[in-house]
């Protein structure tokens, strides 16, 4: 019914004002233009050129920062003020910023299912199953651990009222925060080695799992940026654990890598320093000392580190660094103080982590005593569980990370 046009003259291609193209224009002489352009002297190598620059300032980019491959953090930070009410039981919910680590990108994060599986693979109460990545596929089958409490925080007279929070003091009698809020530790004479978890706070299923599931000599350390954080601190004393806050530090390549709002960093006034660290110290009570969250830049600092130690000092709390601030103890001096020999989970696998704890063991023998600091992957969460139940058939005694610090 409709017939196609056809046009029979050149007039009749120009009904619309065009000429009709041309038959027989295929591709290549199309785009002889652009090859008869490439075919110029040094065209084409300098195009060659330009590209080759531009990935290798990828690479570079990607490359050249020593912090890469710390975990990170981004999150929203609200103030919370510190809960005084009387410790419950009930996990706090997931925190909005638990989808905030760039980390999880490798799945390390995913909420770990929290109770081992029945013979219908339901989970009983108060266990725990945590798969080993990169081991032997082999899982951690840890029970709630009974309770030994420590007083509930805070303790009247080691705080003082601030507009940033309540700030940790020393009491009227001379008690600081980081005798009072420390774990009490007897030793029996066995080489003594301890252990930090850090990291807690922001996954749910991670932190519930450190806290209940370690023994209470293993400390925990918790970021500051995460929601509920004095409900966690209170769950974790409620347990028995000694707990560390984090306080962040600027590291190498800062701010491509962005520690946080309250990021303490080099060439910085020592009031503004304070108020920085006054906002952190401020989110919580309960704490016996603080470490550092990366820091590679800050920790060479003299003046900022001086200016940190001194407001410690000051406040009466311990520092303990993970292994970057050996070089300050000069202006750590008369305080509590301790280095990490040792970081557990640099490699993510579980015969890693596995062999840094048995090199742990070997220093403590060799020394008396030892420090071990780790991240709390699940991971490592796991392996720390399984490490635990070793040490006294190996003639070690384990002990709080608070006696360890020189005093």
């Amino acid at each position: 019914m409709f017939a196609k046009f056809k046009a029979t003259s050149a007039a009749a291609g120009s009904v619309f004002g065009k000429t009709p193209a041309k038959p027989g224009l295929d591709l290549k002489t199309r785009l002889a233009p652009v090859l008869a352009t490439l075919s110029k002297p040094y065209v084409a190598p300098s195009l060659a050129l330009v590209v080759f620059l531009g990935l290798g300032a990828t690479f570079i980019a990607l490359s050249s920062d020593p912090d890469a491959g710390s975990p990170s953090i981004r999150v929203k930070m609200s103030k919370e003020k510190p809960a005084t009410a009387a410790v419950t039981t009930d996990v706090p919910v997931a925190p909005s910023g638990a989808d905030a680590f760039t980390i999880d990108s490798l799945g390390l994060f995913a909420d770990a299912p929290v109770g081992m599986l029945d013979a219908n693979g339901q989970p009983v109460d108060n266990r725990a199953v945590i798969t080993l990545p990169g081991g032997d596929g082999s899982t951690a089958n840890a029970p709630k651990l009974s309770a030994q409490p420590l007083p509930p925080a805070p303790i009247s007279g080691l705080s003082q009222p601030s507009p940033q929070g309540p700030l940790p003091a020393i009491g009227p009698n001379g008690q600081t925060p980081a005798q009072a809020y420390a774990r009490p530790f007897r030793s029996d004479g066995r080489p003594m080695v301890a252990l930090i978890v850090g990291g807690l706070g922001i996954n749910p299923a991670t932190t519930k799992a450190a806290i209940e599931q370690l023994p209470a000599d293993v400390t925990l350390s918790f970021v500051p940026y995460a929601d509920n954080l004095q409900t966690w601190i209170d769950l974790a004393r409620a347990q028995g654990h000694e707990v560390l806050i984090e306080i962040p530090m600027q590291p190498v390549n800062y701010p491509d890598n962005d520690t946080g709002p309250d990021t303490l960093l080099i060439n910085t006034r020592a009031d503004d320093l304070n108020l920085r660290l006054n906002r952190v110290l401020g989110r919580a009570t309960g704490y016996f000392g603080v470490t550092n969250y990366q820091g590679s830049a800050f920790l060479k600092d003299r003046t900022g580190v001086g200016a940190l130690t001194g407001s410690l000092r000051a406040r009466g709390l311990a520092f303990i660094d993970d292994g970057q601030g050996r070089a300050i103890d000069g202006a750590a001096a008369n305080m509590p103080r301790a280095s990490a020999d040792r970081i557990i989970d640099q490699s993510l696998t579980a015969a890693a982590i596995q062999a840094q704890l048995a090199g742990l063991e070997t220093a403590a023998k060799s020394r008396g005593q030892a420090l071990g600091t780790g991240f709390a992957y699940p991971v490592t969460v796991a392996a720390a569980i399984k490490w635990t139940q070793t040490l006294n058939q190996k003639g070690l005694q384990l002990a709080p990370a608070s006696a360890i610090t020189r005093r």
